[in-house]
């Protein structure tokens, strides 16, 4: 079948760039080995200056969008229109004396910041930010995304039990409960897209939409319920009872300082760039678009996406930890193996239709 967005240039433009670095490291090293290892070290170190880029440029959206939604003016003083708020941030939390609860278990209580950006970090691994611009290229990369993102629980729990306080263990706690509550409905909402094409390969689900529709065309009712679950394990507005400062003041986080909290906020803009990249790649088609080159209508669909959730923090009110996770059991999850349902029916209805001619 045509591609509905064929591409107007013959090789992407970041395949050039690597092919044409790949050259010269392998002019000047002479082993592909190396070169490769090279390479690994550079997508590593990608990465990571992406989340990095990401937490600074996102925490001053986030204020702008804020003074936006509430007819306010937001950062205006440090730099010109407020752009350096928050390189003042970072040299504040780096600054900031690292305080050590009395009674905590001090190896776990360290641990839980690192273990929890770890894998924030990790699954970057498995996008395809291109045609064929990818760190791992695995069959199962979507099964192993959904793994990997799942560790997260486990170091909030670490955190709020080591603190040796009430109000981080209570926050760990819920933490645990609303995580694993919501994984559920979003794993199903994202089998109706491996239903269609058949395969884990997020790659091959991002080609498929190159023949096919969207699948926010094709799987609407997934698409709302992972934008809602993808809300909910970000743990922000109306979801955010993680950190409900009005009842247990800052949750899990409540005693960490410095740039161990700064560790916990990384990982949270990490996460809110990952479920935009996975909504962008799962159900907007990816790096798939017209005229424009693939780098442009990829971020610009991630950007729109972390808008999105944006609008959402500062339009809804906060919900009640108990209607939140009746909410995911009770509404989403039955939703999602609905939706389940109607997409095998509809592909076996194409399926005998198409047999019969």
């Amino acid at each position: 079948m045509p591609q509905i967005f064929p591409k107007f240039y013959p090789q992407n433009l970041v395949t050039m760039a690597v092919d044409f670095i790949e050259q010269i490291l392998l002019y000047i090293f002479g082993n592909q080995f190396v070169v490769d290892c090279i390479f690994k070290f550079m997508g590593i170190g990608a990465i990571l200056g992406v989340i990095s880029l990401a937490a600074m440029l996102f925490t001053y959206e986030e204020r702008k969008v804020c003074a936006f939604m509430q007819k306010r003016i937001g950062p205006n003083r440090v730099g010109p229109y407020g752009l350096l708020q928050s390189m003042a941030d970072t040299l504040k939390l780096m600054t900031k004396e690292d305080i050590i609860p009395l009674g905590c278990d001090r190896v776990v209580w360290a641990l839980a910041p690192m273990l929890l950006f770890a894998p924030s970090a990790l699954i970057y691994a498995f996008y395809t930010f291109d045609d064929g611009v990818v760190l791992a290229d695995v069959n199962i990369g979507l099964f192993l995304l959904l793994a990997i993102s799942s560790q997260a629980v486990l170091p909030f729990l670490m955190g709020g039990y080591a603190s040796n306080s009430k109000y981080a263990l209570i926050g760990g706690m819920r933490t645990v409960a609303q995580m694993i509550s919501y994984e559920a409905p979003m794993a199903f909402s994202l089998l109706g897209v491996v239903m269609i094409t058949g395969s884990m390969n997020i790659g091959d689900i991002v080609k498929m939409q190159g023949e096919l529709p969207w699948f926010v065309f094709l799987q609407p009712i997934a698409f709302i319920i992972y934008i809602i679950c993808a809300t909910a394990e970000t743990n922000r507005t109306p979801f955010d009872l993680v950190e409900d400062e009005s009842e247990i003041v800052a949750g899990p986080f409540t005693e960490y300082s410095g740039m161990r909290w700064a560790l916990f906020f990384m990982a949270e803009y990490a996460n809110l760039l990952s479920v935009s990249i996975i909504a962008t790649t799962l159900f907007l088609g990816g790096w798939q678009g017209p005229i424009l080159p693939a780098p442009v209508w990829f971020w610009g669909k991630v950007l729109v996406m972390v808008f999105l959730f944006m609008w959402f923090r500062w339009t809804f009110p906060r919900t009640r930890v108990d209607q939140l996770l009746e909410f995911s059991w009770k509404v989403l999850l039955p939703l999602a193996l609905v939706n389940l349902l109607l997409t095998g029916i509809g592909m076996y209805s194409v399926k005998e239709f198409f047999a019969s001619f």
